[in-house]
Formats: C-alpha cells, sequence, structure tokens
C-alpha cells in the first residue's frame, strides 16, 4: 500500500481566551505563524461562568492532489485520505475522555503573521489575518469562533489524553475534489459537550 503525504499551507489557532489581565479577552489575536496549534476550553478561570475556547484552523493545497490525480501519481479512485496530527507533550493540566471535531470550514480565511500564544499581542485587528471574530481583513466569521460545515463531520476520541489525531476525511476531500464544496480547510475543536457557548469581547 502506497502513502503520499500532504502538507498543510495554512494554519491559524484562534481564540476568545482570555489575557493575562483577565479582564481583556484575545479574540482579536492572530497564531497563524506559530509552529503550533492549539485546542481548548478554560472554565471559571475569570469567574464561576467563564469559559475560554481555542479552536484550529487547517488547511490543505486541494490542487496538489488534483495535479497527483491527472499525472497518475494517485490513482482517481479508491483512494482514502486521513488527516494526521501529532501531540506536542507539555506539562499543563492534561484532559482525559474527550473528543475532537472535524468540521469543514465553510468560508475563506486568511492564515495571517502572528506568533503570541501566550499573551496574544499579535493583534489583527483589520489587518491580514483571522481571529475569533474575523476571517480575513474586515471580514467577519458569521459565527464568532469560525464558521463550519454541519456534514460531512468526523469525531477523534482521546482516552489518555496525548494520543495523536487521526481521522478518515475521505467524503470530505473527495467533495473537495469533486468541486461540490469549495476548500476552506478544517476546524477542529472540543466537541460540544466540552464546548459551551459564551460571548465575545472583540478588541
Amino acid at each position: 500500500m502506497a502513502i503520499k503525504r500532504y502538507f498543510a499551507n495554512a494554519d491559524n489557532t484562534i481564540t476568545n481566551a482570555f489575557k493575562e489581565d483577565l479582564i481583556t479577552r484575545g479574540t482579536g489575536s492572530n497564531m497563524g505563524q506559530s509552529d503550533i496549534l492549539e485546542t481548548f476550553s478554560i472554565y471559571a478561570q475569570q469567574s464561576a461562568q467563564s469559559v475560554e475556547l481555542s479552536r484550529i484552523l487547517l488547511q490543505f493545497p486541494i490542487s496538489e492532489i488534483t495535479s497527483d490525480i491527472a499525472a497518475k501519481i494517485v490513482p482517481n479512485s479508491g483512494v482514502s485520505y486521513y488527516l494526521k496530527m501529532s501531540n506536542v507533550k507539555h506539562d499543563l493540566t492534561l484532559p482525559k475522555n474527550y473528543k475532537l471535531n472535524v468540521l469543514a470550514v465553510s468560508s475563506s480565511w486568511q492564515e495571517g503573521n502572528g506568533l503570541d500564544m501566550d499573551n496574544y499581542t499579535d493583534l489583527t485587528y483589520d489587518k491580514i489575518g483571522s481571529n475569533w471574530v474575523k476571517s480575513a481583513d474586515s471580514t467577519s466569521w458569521t459565527t464568532a469562533g469560525g464558521d463550519y460545515h454541519s456534514s460531512p463531520a468526523y469525531t477523534a476520541s482521546f482516552d489518555n489524553g496525548d494520543e495523536d489525531l487521526e481521522v478518515n476525511v475521505t467524503t470530505l476531500v473527495e467533495q473537495w475534489l469533486a468541486g461540490t464544496k469549495q476548500n476552506y480547510g478544517f476546524g477542529i475543536h472540543l466537541s460540544s459537550s466540552f464546548e459551551a457557548s459564551s460571548s465575545t469581547n472583540p478588541n
């Protein structure tokens, strides 16, 4: 069985987490140039009811697959496509027995040039890059936190919490290749049972 790897050409972490002052949310923050991606949910750090969320945006160059199919490097049928991401070890609190949703992003977005994943100082406002509120430039997401198709939807389970992510996303990739769904990439975040809706305070 042959394996062909494709690498993302755009990625970002978007968040509504509080900054160090626990007053201002980092919703205008961009982290498009960071070498890691984060998804998390933090409860009751700022108040008993506060919720802070982080989501991942990830896009792959489907045109490369199309070219490889045309060149007969990749078969035009009978191919399985997997999204694979490696877990990064850290010393922070590690949840267990949770699930991540993998959905198709439904609108275009920009990667951006931000780096700061600690203090959220790389603000995009209406400049280049996506964040919790903006998808690109001066364009807002329809819903803060990103716009996503409801199907196809994939789920990855993490029993120990430190597993790598591996999901068969063949159905979605085939839709991108066929042009029946526009390729705006993947959105990855905790499942609804681990996330809770909260209002954002845009920067």
